[in-house]
């Protein structure tokens, strides 16, 4: 196949999962990580109304989720906190530094580069800044900015737009299995990203040069 762009998803992709952190953060208090992780972030797949999704696309601030989570949590009798879950990630939120430089060589080499996230406003200047984004891409599409998030296509199209390509001269790497089949569906190649950082590196080399 023949790509014209590359599409990035960012947390989990240029930095350690969260997901991760969630599940290990539940086991150490004793909590359910299924339930836990449903609380704090609801059903992921999903685009809905949990406050999670809502200040993903900027229609409530960070505090204000974090109020409503902790809430949610304590009907279901535990502690949903996500500033303690936060604070507990620390080095496991580390930068994918070898993804990050080759991620640089790819404008030069005539892709246009696209970051697909779903981000929180008030973490934009921090993770913006944990890679050099401006060099790396040539458009950002921003769930908190657009009012949309993935999975929902539109954010997609979006994307496919601003970097003025079809669905099918994409290639899209995001952890998250549910954002890909969505992008799928478009007609979007997608790669899934794993743990493992010489691994991705080496499977979006081969599929940008077979």
């Amino acid at each position: 196949m023949s790509y014209q762009a590359i599409f990035f998803d960012f947390g989990g992709v240029f930095t350690a999962s969260p997901f991760h952190a969630i599940t290990d953060f539940a086991i150490q208090q004793g909590t359910d990580a299924d339930l836990f992780a449903e609380t704090l972030l609801g059903q992921y797949g999903v685009d809905g109304d949990h406050p999670w999704h809502r200040m993903e696309r900027g229609e409530i601030t960070l505090e204000q989720a974090r109020q409503l989570i902790i809430e949610l949590g304590a009907n279901k009798g535990f502690e949903a906190d996500i500033y303690e879950v936060f604070a507990s990630m620390g080095s496991k939120g580390g930068v994918r530094e070898k993804l990050a430089d080759y991620a640089l060589t790819l404008r030069p080499a005539g892709f246009t580069t696209v970051c697909v996230t779903n981000n929180v406003k008030e973490f934009g200047e921090g993770w913006r800044n944990l890679i050099p984004t401006s060099e790396i891409f040539d458009h950002i599409i921003d769930s908190c900015e657009e009012g949309v998030r993935k999975p929902d296509p539109k954010i997609y199209q979006i994307a496919l737009e601003r970097a003025n390509v079809k669905p099918n001269e994409v290639l899209f790497l995001d952890d998250f299995e549910g954002n890909l089949i969505a992008a799928e569906a478009l007609g979007i190649d997608g790669l899934l990203v794993t743990e493992d950082e010489e691994k991705t590196i080496t499977d979006l080399r081969e599929a940008i040069t077979s």
